[in-house]
């Protein structure tokens, strides 16, 4: 409502004169205009009671081990006064401090308990969804229905990459309803959201809000993709739903960033695109079966993308293919930029495990890649992640010695990179802890105010290539610099291993004066 003591006559004079054609046009917009953030007319009610008794609250149980003395031992006895030889007093006081220290009487040990909730997604079967960190460790799992029933229930699987959880419960003859899956990426920011769950273990509790954002990445885990949300969640909250105006579970609440341990209304779930293959894999198998490419990647930044001569910094710039794996068999290698999988475009680095793992296992997809300034398309068959984890494709290569005393050894500038590097030797490998199999040359010297400092290039990192050319040698480095510059280009781009992990670095040339 407009305060009309606080309008100036003035106002009121041009509100008077303007036509009224302009008048009715301006009525029409905002009549016709959208409500943001606009709360359905009728209210929430009739949505919660349909979903409430899709959701559940799941309560846990951890056994404590019991600790006993390994020996025997006495207490020693306080300081009472002397009683005389025979004296009753003498044999009450005997009686209680002298005897062994396992057997006095322990204190009651209670089981730890945690709290959270969970939703049906099927009656007849039995199937719960909750967080993995719910019920992580539990030697006994229940939930509460809607109702107040409590019910035993068992884990089918697990994927702690995701933090899901399936759990199976006796739910035939209950007053329970199933939860459908909606589609979390038709979800836009500003949409209304309803989250159901147990905060602080008070029982079912609705909360309301939007879609705050999407993808954010909370360094989580390696296929991080949250929605992000308004609506009050808090302790207990964790894996519950996130319905939208439709009924639909579009999201799982995971998380929330809090100073003080509640809601300040920025919560995270995991969105249904990324869960839902990951509950039918593991309601079908017991554990998740993930597609495996067999490459270590990292983003492409502006200076990475200029030194290769990509138009613009995206995809996923292949760090290191494993040794026969399906990136390394299809010919994918060290430097490439993959652009395009099985069809989807790769915008940014941190979209291509997702993709991955969504794909059929055994399965052959067209990979493009960026190499030498073209584009390639080259196949690759899609291997199984878990079973490259069980066979150690993917643990840490190598062993590592402690380091050794070494004399200093001079070492050859590179002045138009602000590094000093020298060639490797047994005295220099022993000190860096740097492996036999790995050839190049070392950092012996950053300069404080170079790019490659400021790019964290540091003493005992090895350079293995640059501009995708071999580095064996100080002289190998200098012609590389010696043709970029020829070239009138001013980032060369820099492969490095440091402690048995490779990365790329783009590095720009010092712009010194030039006679």
């Amino acid at each position: 409502m407009i305060d009309m003591n606080k309008w100036s006559y003035k106002k009121i004079g041009l509100m008077i004169v303007i036509p009224s054609f302009f008048k009715v046009v301006a009525l029409a917009v905002l009549l016709n205009a959208p409500q943001a953030h606009a709360a359905p007319s009728d209210g929430f009610a009739d949505l919660a009671e349909k979903l409430l008794p899709t959701v559940v609250n799941i309560s846990t149980t951890q056994k404590m081990e019991e600790q006993t003395a390994p020996n025997y031992r006495r207490l020693p006895a306080p300081n009472f006064p002397q009683f005389p030889e025979g004296h009753p007093f003498n044999d009450l006081l005997n009686d209680f401090f002298g005897q062994p220290l396992d057997m006095m009487p322990q204190q009651q040990r209670l089981p730890a308990t945690s709290l959270g909730s969970g939703f049906v997604i099927d009656v007849d079967k039995g199937l719960i969804i909750t967080n993995n960190h719910v019920i992580d460790g539990a030697d006994e799992i229940k939930i509460t229905l809607h109702d107040d029933t409590i019910l035993p229930a068992e884990i089918i699987g697990i994927d702690d990459k995701t933090d899901l959880a399936v759990l199976k419960a006796n739910l035939k003859g209950e007053k329970v309803a199933a939860a459908k899956f909606g589609d979390s990426d038709d979800m836009r920011v500003g949409d209304w959201v309803l989250a159901i769950g147990n905060p602080f273990g008070l029982g079912g509790t609705v909360t309301a809000g939007i879609i705050s954002a999407r993808q954010r990445d909370i360094n989580s885990g390696p296929y991080d993709d949250y929605l992000q949300t308004d609506a009050s969640i808090n302790r207990g909250n964790s894996g519950g739903p996130m319905f939208n105006m439709k009924g639909e579970v579009i999201g799982i609440n995971t998380a929330i960033f809090s100073p003080t341990g509640g809601s300040v209304g920025i919560g995270f779930a995991i969105p249904s695109t990324l869960a839902e293959p990951v509950v039918q894999q593991l309601t079908e198998f017991g554990r998740t079966r993930r597609g495996w490419l067999g490459v270590k990647i990292q983003a492409v930044t502006e200076d990475i993308a200029s030194g290769l001569g990509l138009e613009d910094a995206k995809g996923a710039l292949v760090a290191e293919a494993t040794p026969t794996g399906p990136a390394e068999k299809a010919g994918i290698k060290t430097g490439d930029v993959i652009l395009s999988f099985n069809g989807r475009d790769i915008n940014e680095m941190r979209e291509l495990p997702r993709i991955v793992a969504e794909t059929p296992i055994d399965k052959d997809v067209p990979v493009v890649v960026w190499r030498e300034g073209k584009k390639l398309t080259l196949k690759a068959n899609i291997g199984e992640l878990e079973k490259a984890e069980d066979e150690g494709l993917l643990a840490a290569k190598g062993d590592k010695t402690g380091p050794a005393s070494v004399d200093e050894i001079p070492g050859t500038e590179l002045p138009d990179m602000g590094l000093t590097v020298s060639p490797l030797n047994k005295a220099l490998r022993q000190k860096y802890a740097i492996n036999d199999n790995v050839e190049g040359v070392i950092i012996t010297d950053a300069g404080l105010n170079s790019d490659a400092a400021r790019k964290g290039l540091s003493e005992g990192d090895v350079i293995v290539e640059m501009n995708r050319h071999p580095v064996k040698s100080v002289e190998d480095a200098q012609a590389v610099v010696k043709a970029v510059q020829s070239d009138k280009r001013d980032t060369v781009l820099v492969l490095i291993n440091r402690g048995g992990e490779v990365q790329f670095v783009a590095v720009k040339l010092e712009q010194g004066d030039k006679e």
